[in-house]
């Protein structure tokens, strides 16, 4: 069987188990733009992470059904600000930035925006392109967690909270080590959603320490 065949029947099965998944159906019915709702809204009823008058930061929101939950979650007086490199349908609540938020441009459009508010609240879904190669595979997604670290060390008020997605692999423990030096509480999660093949984890820090 060549490489091209194997692909092929692996996204034909993965598509015939997304087409089929409970999760998926239901985002549709209630409207959400994607399954990934389902993992915030049941962490926020565990640990009561969104209030009215909140500002949130959502890095790789795109496409956007964290922004539609958090975005209701936060008002009256709430602001939320999204980024990402790809493209985001508008939603009402979401100011909605198109780009690389490592760079200079990106991180000056944020701070006009953020207008001098200090941001309460971190969140990251982002994962990488995976290729199966695990090595890799493993190196990209603790490096976008390290970016949301750093992101929430430049940005986050004394006090703030960060939920970032992340994969078990190499580097996982030292991420942690890092994650517990800047913030007083560190958990696990690890929704009912997430697909049980995959090795995603939530890292919920709470209580970021003050400069």
């Amino acid at each position: 069987m060549t490489r091209k065949t194997k692909q092929h029947k692996k996204s034909a099965a993965w598509m015939h188990e997304h087409v089929n998944d409970a999760y998926v159906q239901k985002a549709k019915a209630e409207g959400w733009r994607s399954r990934a709702v389902f993992k915030l809204i049941e962490i926020d009823d565990r640990d009561h992470l969104l209030r009215p008058g909140m500002t949130v930061v959502d890095l790789g929101a795109a496409p956007g059904s964290w922004c539609q939950y958090a975005a209701r979650r936060i008002q009256p007086g709430g602001r939320l600000i999204a980024l990402d490199l790809l493209e985001m349908v508008p939603m009402a609540g979401v100011d909605f930035i198109q780009g690389d938020f490592r760079e200079e441009e990106t991180l000056e459009r944020l701070e006009t925006l953020l207008a001098g508010r200090k941001v309460d609240l971190v969140l990251s879904d982002m994962a990488p392109n995976m290729s199966g190669i695990a090595v890799a595979d493993d190196a990209r997604a603790m490096y976008l967690a390290e970016l949301t670290l750093e992101f929430a060390r430049d940005h986050l008020k004394p006090g703030g909270d960060m939920l970032v997605k992340t994969f078990q692999g190499a580097g996982f423990m030292e991420l942690r080590r890092a994650v517990q030096d800047l913030f007083e509480t560190l958990l696990a999660r690890k929704p009912a959603a997430s697909r049980d093949r995959s090795a995603e984890t939530y890292l919920l820090a709470r209580g970021r320490r003050g400069r």
